[in-house]
């Protein structure tokens, strides 16, 4: 599985959160390592994207309240919304549609409530995988399943190197791999690692923490974290995507771009982003249902600029 955005800042040199992949026999998993800044060029690397109609679905592990669910949801659901006013959610996705084969159509598919954790409250990679497999058809390559976890649920190298993991696995008649995602809420171990910035840092410039455009830390920390995994899966599913930097440890489409969520962010400033005049809270994007997000910015291959939506 490939990972994602742990936030991290070290004062000389800059150190960001990236992606690498590491071996597994039923999957191929990806984890984010620290490394130095180099030039923004997300190089093509001949492989299959996810292009066209594709479903999104959802194993939430733990429990969850129908607000956080609902929060998630919708947020996926704005990705190919055209009725949301500007700055949009589905803006934001409409980056993707600059890399190679177009705009991708997302749409949520199956939920499936596991709430007595079947398999623990101590996950490994392989269990992920597991889960993930449980998510939809197994012969659908236009399929992505997403484990989602709850706060009380430990994932191996959760909070570690990562907060959550994109990767594939192959499909039935071994005709090729269907993709699949992990992200966990952080609000109880890791909320300045996975939740930043609506939680003070672990390192680095300690900022005053933004307000979470939906009221909940751990839930608003996990749409960037989705966001990241989402935009990487679509962009590189099966490791020979768009990347930068070697097939072991890339930078995605969004893992690129780590800690900018609006114009002028610098290592500990996420950026000047909106803030809503009534509750506070800070947003860049807005999708169905009213609904405010802080997504972070995605690299853009028009540009090769990460591009922010404010």
């Amino acid at each position: 599985m490939a990972s994602i955005n742990h936030v991290a800042f070290s004062f000389f040199p800059l150190l960001i959160l990236i992606f690498s992949n590491f071996s597994l026999s039923i999957a191929i998993p990806r984890k984010l390592a620290l490394v130095k800044t180099q030039p923004l060029l997300l190089k093509y690397h001949d492989g299959p994207l996810l292009k066209g109609n594709i479903t999104v679905n959802l194993v939430w592990y733990g429990k969850f309240s129908p607000i956080q669910r609902s929060i998630l949801v919708d947020f996926i659901n704005s990705f190919s919304s055209r009725r949301t006013p500007q700055p949009s959610v589905s803006s934001w996705w409409q980056i993707t549609g600059g890399y190679r084969g177009g705009l991708s159509k997302i749409v949520v598919g199956n939920q499936i409530l596991n709430e007595k954790y079947s398999l623990g409250k101590l996950l490994s990679t392989r269990k992920l995988v597991a889960l993930a497999s449980k998510g939809g058809r197994k012969s659908n390559k236009n399929e992505i399943n997403v484990v989602l976890t709850a706060a009380d649920v430990a994932v191996d190298k959760f909070c570690e190197s990562r907060c959550g993991t994109h990767g594939s696995t192959m499909i039935r008649d071994k005709k090729g791999r269907v993709a699949h995602a992990w992200v966990g809420n952080p609000v109880t171990q890791c909320p300045g690692q996975c939740a930043w910035p609506f939680h003070q840092p672990i390192y680095g410039p300690q900022t005053p923490p933004l307000v979470a455009p939906n009221g909940d830390v751990g839930i608003d920390g996990m749409v960037i974290n989705l966001a990241t995994v989402l935009a990487g899966t679509v962009t590189d599913p099966f490791g020979n995507g768009y990347f930068q930097g070697p097939a072991d440890a890339p930078l995605e489409a969004v893992s690129a771009c780590t800690g900018i969520f609006g114009k002028g962010a610098y290592p500990g400033y996420p950026g000047t982003v909106l803030v809503d005049k009534t509750t506070g809270a800070s947003y860049n994007a807005i999708g169905v249902n009213g609904r405010k997000y802080l997504i972070p910015a995605m690299w853009d291959p028009r540009t090769s600029t990460c591009k922010t939506m404010v």
